[in-house]
């Protein structure tokens, strides 16, 4: 499959120094300890879907689906070809970095895919850096696992989540606990449409981080039993 990423330079190969001095401004206007960036796809860092579209018979690769809110934080989830909503979790901050990062243990999950909202045309908001900085934090708790974290653009999912759930008949009890994990999976779908496509994977600063990222986490091998072997 082909496709139309833009030509940005990989922070993985061996100019990894030359991109951090050459995005230390940003980072430190950012005051975060990642920064989100399109690479282009090194075979190690491939998204899930990616992986998917270019080998149906891949093994592995769950997809934890976030839609970061003020209070309360939907999560849906993606294993092979489904995507159902998740859960509610009513936690911010660190509590919410590592109650994610549990949850994604538990659901053998290895990316994140966070919703950042956006204007209709494209724009970033206000909410926009917040949601970086908390993507730039769980990267970092997530790199020492080999976990991915991508932001996807969720303009617009939070409406598509309402008329989703009106459609199923929810009532509006029901619909006001579930609707930020029907948001999560609105972030999920739109990913898998777009195969990926306009994602930013966001990266630790930490050349450690960054080769344990590229390195990917151990093998599950209830996937791969020929790894018991090595």
């Amino acid at each position: 499959m082909a496709l139309t990423l833009k030509p940005l330079l990989s922070p993985f190969n061996q100019n990894s120094l030359q991109f951090q001095k050459a995005n230390s401004k940003s980072i430190s206007r950012l005051r975060a300890k990642a920064v989100s960036v399109s690479v282009q796809w090194d075979e190690k860092l491939l998204p899930n879907v990616i992986r998917r579209n270019r080998d149906p018979t891949w093994r592995g690769g769950f997809s934890l689906g976030v839609d970061l809110g003020m209070s309360r934080t939907g999560l849906a989830l993606s294993k092979g070809f489904t995507i159902r909503p998740l859960m509610v979790v009513e936690l911010r901050g660190q509590k919410l970095e590592l109650r994610l990062l549990e949850i994604a243990e538990r659901q053998e999950v290895d990316e994140f895919i966070i919703g950042i909202p956006k204007s209709s045309v494209g724009k970033e908001t206000d909410q926009s850096n917040k949601v970086r900085s908390v993507a730039g934090r769980l990267a970092v708790r997530a790199a020492e696992r080999g976990w991915r974290v991508y932001l996807q653009d969720e303009h617009g999912t939070s409406a598509e989540a309402l008329d989703h759930m009106i459609a199923k008949g929810l009532s509006k009890s029901a619909r006001e606990g579930k609707i930020d994990a029907y948001a999560a999976v609105k972030v999920l779908e739109r990913y898998f449409s777009n195969s990926g496509q306009g994602i930013e994977l966001v990266v630790p600063k930490q050349l450690e981080l960054q080769n344990k990222l590229s390195r990917g986490p151990p093998k599950d091998t209830d996937f791969f039993p020929e790894e018991l072997d090595g």
